[in-house]
């Protein structure tokens, strides 16, 4: 074998061996990313988790290392964190992680945004809620605390802002 044909032969083994662990790179990163999504978090999980905190009472400002009171804001990121969802400290920074979704088409698990109570304009984010599906929505204020309500009656439906998906 002269020179040039063991150059080429080189050359054609080690372009066979690149495309070979590209082809498996490729594959394990689609089937880390497939084993992701099957694993992933669903929004009913969440209402289940945040369902056992029913009547749990309201605090401002409650902490987020404890089950015994709850902001909105902390029990959003509380129930969200037990599966792995990070989500800031606060309804207003909650509001602007994940991405927008209509009212019409809310899922189990988007996290629904209001301007309510003493500190609302109307227009800026005062509170947070889980998306519960058929119309509810699942949250923490004032009394009784941790609760379901209706988002389509009453104060929620006239202070309602819009939605976020985090899932």
């Amino acid at each position: 074998m002269n020179k040039q044909q063991w150059f080429k032969q080189a050359i054609t083994i080690g372009m066979c061996t690149t495309i070979g662990l590209c082809t498996l790179a490729a594959t394990e990163i689609g089937t880390t990313h497939a084993a992701a999504a099957s694993a992933s978090v669903n929004g009913q999980s969440i209402i289940n988790l945040g369902k056992k905190y029913m009547g749990v009472r309201y605090e401002f400002g409650a902490s987020t290392s404890s089950t015994r009171s709850f902001d909105c804001s902390s029990f959003t990121k509380y129930i969200f964190g037990k599966y792995g969802v990070d989500l800031p400290r606060t309804s207003e920074a909650q509001s602007k992680v994940g991405k927008s979704v209509s009212k019409a088409n809310l899922r189990v698990g988007d996290l629904i945004f209001f301007s309510s109570g003493s500190r609302a304009n109307g227009k800026n984010v005062t509170h947070v809620a889980v998306y519960a599906g058929n119309g509810k929505i699942l949250h923490t204020y004032g009394s009784p605390g941790v609760t379901l309500s209706d988002l389509n009656s009453g104060n929620w439906k006239r202070t309602y802002l819009f939605a976020r998906r985090v899932l």
